[in-house]
């Protein structure tokens, strides 16, 4: 297999407060890796070194063999718009905009035509069982429809890495599980490696592997040859 994204003996602190104390992982291309651990582990802050959102205080971070850890803040940025997709908790929809705007978002930062990037947008909704909402605003739509269009926002561009954080936190049990069905179906037809933060082990039994990070530690299986 060809990896996608690795951390190498990452060290990350806030202030004087240690986050990761020197963790490593890699992640296959095509891969879901689901990362796991309790509240204040450093799952979430590993994420973030991974996508370029947080530069490591030492340590490597390495995607498609380039290393994210010393690139500019506007190539890491480049990199976040172009290749690497988001999901979080909460969907973080911009409410100005209606639901199918909200997906077409990364299509238009990536310099697509306005009328070619709502139409690829509007495309999603039929799969995401949201055929004619396209015109409704985040405040008319349920969690579940909301983070479903978050899901679309995240894949809709093609992304090489999807970076998921806690996606269902903020749903019941049945929404969480149609949004992750609709999850991996969307990545596994696509090609897209996802990387999902979550304390859930319902939702963590939907990736490929599964790795624990605790007090700043990632703890892995041994990686198994393809």
């Amino acid at each position: 297999m060809t990896l996608a994204i690795e951390a190498r003996n990452v060290e990350f602190s806030f202030g004087t407060t240690p986050a990761l104390r020197g963790a490593s992982i890699a992640v296959d291309s095509g891969e879901i890796l689901a990362v796991m651990g309790p509240s204040g582990s450093g799952k979430s802050t590993l994420l973030h070194c991974l996508a370029g959102i947080l530069v490591p205080d030492s340590g490597e971070i390495l995607f498609d063999g380039a290393r994210i850890d010393s690139m500019t803040e506007a190539e890491r940025s480049g990199l976040r718009r172009d290749r690497f997709g988001f999901v979080f908790q909460f969907g973080q929809l911009v409410p100005e905009l209606t639901a199918v705007e909200n997906v077409a978002l990364p299509l238009l930062f990536g310099g697509v035509r306005r009328t070619e990037a709502l139409r690829t947008a509007s495309g999603w909704f039929a799969r995401l069982g949201m055929d004619g909402m396209q015109q409704r605003r985040s405040g008319e739509l349920s969690g579940g429809q909301a983070q479903r269009v978050a899901i679309a926002r995240g894949l809709v561009a093609g992304p090489q890495v999807l970076f998921a954080d806690e996606p269902t936190g903020a749903l019941d049990s049945l929404t969480g599980e149609q949004v992750m069905d609709l999850l991996v179906a969307a990545a596994r037809e696509q090609g897209t490696t996802v990387v999902l933060v979550t304390h859930e082990p319902r939702v963590a039994a939907y990736a490929d592997r599964e790795v624990i990070v605790r007090d700043g530690r990632v703890n892995a299986p041994d990686r198994i040859a393809s």
